[in-house]
């Protein structure tokens, strides 16, 4: 990966053994342009050129879609997702796990926030995310790959920075925790367009389609994470 800036725009190219290059806004702001391994840094400056504007809107949409962050500070009463639906946090003097979910509340041991600094409960939520996520999204892994006609190789749910999931080369995929804090529905389109990169590395119409056959909905699904992506976080 290179970092270039062009004209007040700086952007990262990423190269790969792909047909055509486009632009992407990362979820931390950061402008990724991935280009096939031959074409020369002109013609991708040409094109970050040609699609100033676009850049330049997205970056502003980016920025109102993030103003909206959420800071926590982990006191009762403060609500956390979890498959879509908010959940109110409760401090608790004594359970067994540092973190349940259980009548209808979050329940997380007090000292936790007491003997810790906002991180120490950041990381039992982590943790609650990977363990469930473990379960849930493998689950649909086992439902869908099969409808896309694909037999990854291994799944993990771990931090994944700006991605929401990812594939490696031997066919293992990775899920971000912070999906367990989507709808199932928004769920099923992530794991649905990682499968679809098995057949398609690149997101083109041959992509779209593949993506379409299995999830019709998909254009609301991305729309959504889309718009709410920046809100799902502890």
């Amino acid at each position: 990966m290179s970092a270039i800036k062009t004209r007040e725009i700086d952007y990262q190219v990423v190269r790969s053994p792909r047909a055509t290059a486009d632009i992407v806004v990362e979820r931390d702001g950061r402008i990724i342009v991935r280009a096939p391994a031959h074409l020369q840094d002109e013609r991708v400056e040409d094109i970050v050129e040609a699609k100033r504007y676009w850049i330049y809107k997205a970056l502003a949409e980016w920025r109102d879609l993030n103003a909206t962050r959420v800071l926590r500070e982990y006191r009762n009463g403060e609500g956390f997702l979890y498959l879509g639906r908010s959940y109110r946090l409760l401090l608790v003097a004594e359970q067994n796990e540092p973190l349940l979910l259980k009548g209808g509340r979050f329940n997380l041991k007090r000292d936790v926030v007491e003997r810790g600094d906002v991180g120490a409960a950041q990381s039992v939520f982590r943790n609650y995310y990977i363990g469930r996520g473990m379960e849930r999204i493998a689950e649909r892994v086992r439902y869908y790959a099969p409808k896309v006609g694909v037999e990854p190789a291994g799944l993990d749910v771990r931090e994944l920075g700006h991605r929401w999931a990812s594939c490696s080369p031997s066919g293992k995929l990775a899920f971000h925790w912070k999906c367990m804090m989507a709808p199932q529905t928004i769920i099923d389109y992530i794991v649905v367009h990682e499968l679809c990169h098995f057949h398609h590395q690149d997101h083109t119409e041959a992509f779209w389609n593949e993506v379409d056959k299995i999830m019709p909905t998909y254009k609301e699904r991305k729309d959504w994470l889309r718009i709410n992506g920046a809100g799902l976080d502890v």
